[in-house]
């Protein structure tokens, strides 16, 4: 038998035959298909969970809809939307949730930044003690209204305990309508400080340092430092942290319903608990859903401001 002669080509670079197809994968099945395979679960899983809730909740805030009720519901149109925006009670819960939302979001970034500045500024222990810090934003927001609801508690609390032996007269704290909001107030920034403070510290940490040696070379002050250095370069990331804290802020709803139930009175209703009373205690599904839809509205209306401000800001 003669050798079967080798395949030869005109040209060294040219293959001389082409690769055959890998055995035992279809032609129909090509990467493309493959990432729709493996992404369509989830894909699926997030219109059903998100994106799903929020159409049907916008169908029913144009209804009368009650989940307690039977039959089918009333088309309304724009009535519900038009209740709620003319109501006096509604402009009060806002007043309430604007002014918790100024006073705690104020609070924590004033005293994250200045604890974050303070951490900065050792060069032992660092680690530890924004472990320590971290602690409380670790917690289960109903471990700490349950924590705090007994510190605060009139007759038997830490709180009062300490001011009696201090010669100080006893506080009703959550039973008072000028004291239990301030009590929301603080236990949220008791909570929530470490967060300003965390992002703040990464801010601190990312300064460049030439910036402060040339400044001492210079014989800057560490007031024109703090004024003209490490303020303006950690101040966008410290309003992205404002940012979500406000929004977090906007819907409270955990701390209210373990400390005050909204009390005394309805000194302390948010509107996120003023919706869950029209939801689950007024069974009004179709008035609540209206209340979900605004609220979603103007945060995304008041984000979208925030953010514009952010982009102006990074430019110039």
């Amino acid at each position: 038998m003669s050798d079967s002669a080798p395949l030869t080509t005109d040209h060294p670079g040219q293959v001389a035959s082409a690769t055959p197809p890998a055995p035992g994968r279809s032609r129909r099945l090509s990467d493309r298909w493959l990432a729709v395979a493996f992404t369509s679960p989830a894909l699926l899983l997030l219109l059903a969970m998100s994106v799903f809730p929020l159409l049907w909740a916008l169908y029913l805030s144009f209804t009368d809809y009650s989940a307690t009720r039977g039959g089918p519901a009333q088309f309304l149109w724009f009535e519900n939307y038009t209740a709620i925006l003319t109501s006096p009670q509604v402009h009060q819960r806002a007043l309430t949730t604007l002014i918790y939302v100024v006073g705690a979001v104020a609070l924590q970034t004033v005293l994250g930044f200045a604890i974050a500045y303070l951490i900065s500024r050792r060069t032992h222990g660092r680690g530890l003690l924004t472990t320590l810090f971290l602690v409380p934003m670790m917690l289960s927001p109903v471990v700490v209204g349950l924590f705090w609801r007994f510190m605060l508690d009139a007759q038997f609390g830490v709180i009062n305990s300490m001011l009696g032996s201090l010669g100080l007269g006893q506080v009703e704290w959550l039973t008072r309508q000028r004291t239990a909001l301030l009590s929301l107030v603080l236990v949220d920034t008791w909570q929530w400080t470490p967060f300003i403070m965390l992002i703040a510290l990464a801010g601190l940490t990312a300064v460049p340092k030439y910036l402060y040696e040339a400044a001492s070379i210079d014989r800057a002050s560490e007031w024109f430092q703090f004024r003209t250095i490490t303020l303006p370069l950690v101040w966008p990331l410290l309003l992205i942290a404002v940012l979500f804290r406000a929004i977090e802020a906007f819907r409270l709803f955990d701390l209210v319903y373990i400390l005050t139930s909204g009390g005394p009175g309805v000194s302390t209703e948010t509107l996120s608990f003023h919706v869950y009373k029209v939801a689950f205690l007024g069974f009004n599904t179709g008035t609540a859903s209206a209340y979900g839809i605004l609220m979603v509205i103007v945060v995304i209306v008041l984000t979208q401001l925030y953010l514009r401000y952010l982009n102006k800001l990074k430019e110039d």
